[in-house]
């Protein structure tokens, strides 16, 4: 076979239309074997000849898409000094564009001899048991495909699955559903545009790994945070092949979301691999450079630093994980035409040496990346090491999920005491958090449920979690869920119970979308999607987790639609700047102001008092700061807001300064929008259910 020198730049494997240039670094290689598959998986093994700068490289003449190949790295095996080279193992190239096959779990996968310690080197070849990388075709007609940029005052984020939100819909063919083509089902793509979400944030798709102990159990790595191809479109989600038809797939999907209008934001999981601590297998990072990889404990490079929670951490100290990350954005941004990133524990990207710091390299590099730094960045901004947590510490550039708000919002709706400041404050889109570093009200992600915890439903039907499926004794999950079950345990056919549930559902989601922020909508909430009390569903790539399209509440879900639909026509909840830059304690006349249940405005003393769950909040339409994008003074209608987080009904009183007719919008002590609208007047008094909330329009 032909070998030709070759260049180190691109990484990976490069297809030119007439032959594949092939690169990879290695500071710690000594030597580097390109290994090469046919269709009959017999090994063709070629040094490359070429190392530049650590990075050892080769073109082929005649090789192209579809060809399969690993890499075999020598060097030292000392694991005592972080060095664990292991030529028996064939790795994966760390920026293959596909991924075919997955681990079959065999002793040979592990470096070392199982039962005789991690530093005794194990010999058994792992290629019969391992993935392979795939050469990709890059060409793609994207026709007029461009990038939609929707500013983020105006997104709806859907946190979704793409297995999960397909699989058992009855209108997908069985052979698509469950992949990148399913999403792009006109049954799908009606549900999308019907509900009004503008994105979808799809949880991991970079090629993940079926964890060993998992699998040992019968069960699977259902959510993907076990990352091992950074560049690779998840095999599994292919209906078309896996030998690079993968990515020709997902590009179909995000053109075809791109022309319904649907930005895709993909959830990333740069800090950690799927390779796990000194005893985990041996796939691919660990065996090119061990200690440049990864964060080795400083007194003994034989353990790995974990921050993740998963056995390692990525070195986001060292220049080359810094470019495969940044090489990796750039890719699925420009190659790929995603909309943008989600984060996964992200202050462990931010961890140099040992404290979280927000001017890493890392932010660095963001800051003045003409392209990633262009796109919606949002950070998961918390991470299991000391002083992880990190809500309202990212750069201005970014958004943050808002943990404080999901926990305040939880709080004030079960009726706990002490929340009625923090809530106005979260509301608002929290600027005691971002507001300090010249950001606006959009750096708040806003959620009530995410895909880590509860489902909407189990929110409001569970005090305790119910992991027992997980097989860990129910010991694996948050224990404290702020959840509220009103008044038993699971499914229950009491009637009072169940309205009370839905009214506190309807609850929830109204105040999602009326607060400032951007709303993130967990997929599955809006048709009453539940888990049957799992909060750590990790692992259960089955009914618990799949959504359940022929049981769907369709009550819920009209109500979830006006709700988008209000805040879409209405940027009086959609703003873009602060409510006058001041405390949130204002006087009426200005953009916004705070009564009491009986129309007095709020004063010190009431903001003070660690009792009261009722409040009412006046949105002047006729005060939004800010100019649209043609320059025009941003005008609406007036809006009146009356909340009741007590557990007894009680009267309100529209405040006489409030002149003019008020038309009810909604109330979620009924399941729909009232189709008459009923109105009110100044002085007039209104009778709110207990835990249940009105929205009130200014009409004349």
């Amino acid at each position: 076979m032909e070998i030709w020198p070759g260049k180190p730049y691109p990484l990976g494997a490069t297809y030119d239309g007439f032959g594949t240039n092939f690169s990879i670094f290695s500071e710690a290689a000594q030597r580097v074997e390109l290994c090469l598959f046919d269709d009959a998986n017999r090994e063709t093994r070629l040094d490359l000849p070429e190392v530049t700068a650590y990075c050892w490289h080769a073109y082929l003449p005649g090789i192209g898409p579809g060809q399969r190949y690993g890499f075999r790295v020598h060097g030292p095996w000392d694991p005592a000094s972080g060095s664990r080279c292991n030529p028996a193992k064939l790795l994966l190239d760390p920026y293959a564009k596909a991924i075919e096959g997955q681990v079959r779990w065999n002793p040979a996968m592990f470096p070392y001899r199982l039962g005789e310690g991690d530093d005794q080197m194990d010999t058994q070849d792992s290629a019969p048991f391992a993935p392979r990388s795939v050469v990709v075709n890059p060409y793609f007609d994207w026709a007029e495909d461009r990038p939609i940029k929707r500013p983020l005052h105006e997104t709806v984020i859907y946190e979704t699955h793409v297995k999960g939100l397909t699989i058992r819909h009855p209108d997908i063919p069985e052979t698509l559903r469950g992949t990148y083509t399913a999403l792009t089902h006109p049954s799908i793509l009606n549900h999308l545009k019907g509900l009004g979400v503008t994105a979808l944030e799809l949880m991991p798709i970079h090629q993940f790994i079926h964890d060993e102990y998992l699998i040992r159990k019968g069960l699977r790595n259902y959510w993907g945070y076990n990352s091992i191809g950074y560049f690779a479109p998840h095999n599994e989600y292919s209906s078309a092949g896996e030998s690079g038809q993968q990515v020709q797939e997902f590009k179909q999907m995000v053109k075809v979301l791109h022309d319904e209008g649907i930005e895709v934001i993909l959830d990333v999981v740069y800090n950690h691999t799927a390779e796990g601590n000194h005893l985990g297998p041996m796939l691919c990072f660990k065996g090119i450079d061990n200690a440049a990889y990864y964060r080795l404990e400083a007194n003994d490079k034989r353990y790995y630093t974990d921050y993740t929670g998963t056995g390692n951490s990525l070195n986001m100290a060292h220049p080359h994980v810094l470019q495969l990350i940044m090489d990796s954005l750039r890719y699925w941004v420009l190659d790929m035409h995603v909309d943008g990133f989600r984060f996964d524990l992200a202050s462990a990207l931010a961890r140099q040496l040992h404290d979280v710091d927000r001017l890493s390299a890392f932010f660095d590099l963001i800051q003045q990346d003409p392209v990633v730094g262009q796109v919606k960045l949002i950070a998961e901004p918390w991470d299991v090491g000391v002083g992880g947590y990190q809500v309202g510490n990212f750069p201005p550039q970014w958004s943050e999920w808002n943990g404080k708000y999901r926990d305040c919002v939880r709080d004030f709706w079960r009726g706990q005491d002490q929340t009625l400041g923090e809530f106005a404050y979260r509301f608002t889109g929290s600027s005691d958090l971002y507001e300090y570093t010249s950001r606006r009200p959009f750096a708040s992600i806003n959620f009530v449920t995410a895909h880590d915890g509860f489902t909407l439903n189990d929110l409001v039907s569970y005090n305790e979690k119910h992991n027992e499926a997980n097989l860990e004794e129910n010991r694996d999950g948050e224990s404290n869920n702020r959840s509220w079950n009103c008044g038993t345990e699971g499914p229950t056919e009491d009637p009072d119970i169940i309205d009370l549930r839905s009214r506190q559902k309807r609850n929830f989601l109204a105040t999602l979308m009326l607060s400032q922020g951007v709303p993130m909508l967990m997929g599955g909430d809006e048709i009453g999607r539940t888990q049957q009390g799992n909060n750590n569903a990790y692992c259960q790539d089955n009914e618990i987790s799949w959504y359940d399209w022929e049981s769907a509440d369709t009550r819920i879900l009209e109500f979830v639609k006006g709700l988008i639909a209000l805040k879409r026509e209405h940027p009086v909840f959609r703003r873009k700047r602060w409510f006058q830059g001041r405390p949130i304690r204002g006087t009426l006349g200005h953009d916004i102001c705070w009564f009491t249940p009986d129309g007095r405005e709020m004063t010190d003393e009431n903001w003070e008092e660690h009792f009261p769950k009722s409040i009412c909040i006046f949105l002047n339409g006729n005060a939004i700061a800010g100019l649209d994008e043609r320059g025009n003074r941003i005008t609406d209608e007036s809006f009146y807001l009356l909340i009741n987080a007590h557990h007894e009904p009680m009267i309100f009183m529209i405040p006489s300064l409030l002149e003019g007719a008020w038309a009810t919008v909604f109330d979620t002590a009924i399941e729909d929008f009232p189709k008459d609208r009923p109105l009110h007047g100044p002085g007039e008094e209104i009778l709110l259910q207990g835990r249940s909330m009105v929205l009130l329009q200014r009409t004349a």
